[in-house]
């Protein structure tokens, strides 16, 4: 029953399609033919749609989870404290050799109105400079407080550091310079000193001898008047 029914809609289908097909006229052979006469039908041209591009479907949208009763509180991230940038100053630039002798003329000169006491104070805190920093600076600086304490081994102490300051290496320096002129002042004073001590010392010797003289003459003429009286006193007696 089912094939039977499939071959009706086949036949019929064919039939339809036969019907459909234009059907060409035909022109009486009695008549002549005029091609201007025929009318071609038009046709209409096909349009071709663009090709169907796929689309995606939408991505699911996650769905929120649902609130908590009791929510927890969310962990708060610790905060990264940077550690503190240490700024390094740089280095000190050591004064030039104009500054330093600036510096040690200016010592000079407040050291010339300074008291026993200051000087020895100032000369502690000389020496222990010189003890950190051996400098021609320092030594200078040392040498001329010894020098006001007008002593001869104080003398004799700075003659040593400025001889070790004039005989330094070439080139000379200003500090060299000012070392060897106090060294010839000092050594200028040291023979002074021992020209006047001589002086003294041969004075003394003067004084001395004089005296000697002078008590040498007494013993004469205390043995010399002594006798004489002795003698007259004798004479009386023997009368």
């Amino acid at each position: 029953m089912n094939v039977r029914r499939a071959l009706c809609v086949a036949a019929a289908t064919v039939a339809i399609a036969g019907c459909a097909t234009p059907i060409t006229p035909v022109m009486p052979a009695a008549e002549e033919y005029d091609p201007d006469a025929y009318v071609t039908p038009s046709f209409t041209p096909l349009v071709e749609s663009p090709p169907v591009e796929p689309v995606e479907p939408p991505l699911p949208v996650p769905s929120a989870p649902a609130p908590s009763r009791n929510p927890s509180p969310e962990p708060v991230a610790a905060l990264t404290v940077a550690p503190p940038v240490v700024v390094v100053p740089p280095p000190a630039a050591e004064p030039g050799e104009d500054q330093q002798l600036l510096t040690l003329l200016a010592d000079l000169q407040r050291f010339g109105t300074l008291s026993n006491d200051d000087i020895r104070r100032e000369l502690s805190a000389a020496t222990q400079g010189f003890a950190k920093q051996r400098t021609d600076v320092n030594r200078v600086r040392l040498a001329v407080l010894y020098t006001l304490l007008r002593t001869p081994q104080d003398d004799q102490r700075a003659v040593q550091l400025f001889d070790n300051v004039a005989k330094g290496p070439l080139p000379a320096t200003a500090v060299r310079q000012l070392a060897a002129v106090l060294h010839s002042q000092v050594i200028e004073r040291q023979r002074a000193v021992r020209d006047e001590q001589q002086k003294a010392d041969s004075a003394i010797q003067k004084l001395e001898a004089l005296r000697e003289m002078e008590r040498s003459l007494l013993r004469d003429r205390v043995r010399s008047g002594g006798g004489g009286g002795g003698g007259g006193a004798a004479g009386g007696s023997g009368r």
